[in-house]
């Protein structure tokens, strides 16, 4: 965890500067006009947004001097691509690009494979989708999405859930009450006490059998013998092998 991770990537972050948004509007501006000083400015009183951003992430293994720096590239194509005569505050419109990148980071460095039609259309989708953000200072819909592409909007949101990070299943949901409801609290599967209570059973009637016939399942299911191999293994004819297997596989039947 690093919630209250003060040093990161070698920044202090308990040391920055907190800028107010009549301060934030000024650097923009006089950013715009190639002033990299005010743009400079402008990343290092932001970076504590970044870690806000990057928080999120935390308890994935992912190492968070990576994700800080990704998400440092969030920030500027935000302080580069930001209208100030849309009225918003800036840190609503580079929330959104900082999370993208580090989602998109994510996704590139996934082990899960998904087929290459399907990236090359997700790729497309977060191209199309950031280009509408920067254009209408708002994260479109998937029906915006679809129309820009040229693509249906069912196989939009499919590719999109393809490629988008896990959750884990230890991410809180909920934590007002100091009693956190994590995701795995929120799902159930009916199959877990009846396979559970098969196993047990499974491994019961299998005690109940004497050494002879144990042995002889071992051989057949778990070492994958024929029966001919097993009756020179154990000294008996095939025939007795047969009868052995048949009988302790119908004891087993009847005990479960």
């Amino acid at each position: 965890m690093y919630y209250n991770k003060v040093e990161i990537s070698g920044v202090n972050t308990s040391t920055l500067k907190t800028l107010r948004e009549s301060e934030k509007i000024e650097l923009l501006g006089r950013a715009k006009t190639g002033d990299t000083s005010a743009r400079e400015e402008l990343i290092t009183c932001n970076l504590r947004l970044v870690l806000s951003v990057i928080q999120r992430f935390a308890g994935r293994g992912e190492n968070p001097d990576d994700l800080f720096q990704v998400g440092c590239i969030g920030l500027m194509k935000a302080i580069d691509n930001f209208d100030t005569s849309v009225g918003v505050r800036f840190s609503t419109y580079a929330v959104p690009m900082i999370l993208g990148e580090v989602k998109r980071y994510l996704r590139d460095n996934n082990q899960v494979r998904v087929s290459r039609s399907m990236r090359d259309l997700a790729y497309r989708a977060m191209q199309a989708k950031e280009k509408l953000t920067n254009e209408n200072q708002r994260e479109p819909s998937a029906d915006e999405i679809a129309k820009e592409i040229g693509a249906k909007r069912c196989d939009v949101v499919i590719a999109l859930e393809a490629v988008s990070d896990p959750i884990s299943l230890y991410e809180p949901v909920f934590s007002e009450t100091g009693d956190t409801v994590y995701v795995m609290d929120q799902i159930g599967d009916k199959s877990d006490d009846e396979s559970w209570l098969d196993e047990i059973a499974l491994k019961d009637a299998i005690g109940n059998l004497g050494k002879r016939e144990k042995n002889i399942l071992n051989l057949r299911f778990f070492q994958g013998k024929t029966q001919v191999e097993v009756a020179g293994r154990i000294g008996i004819s095939q025939a007795q092998v047969s009868r052995l297997e048949k009988g302790a596989l119908n004891k087993i039947k009847r005990k479960i």
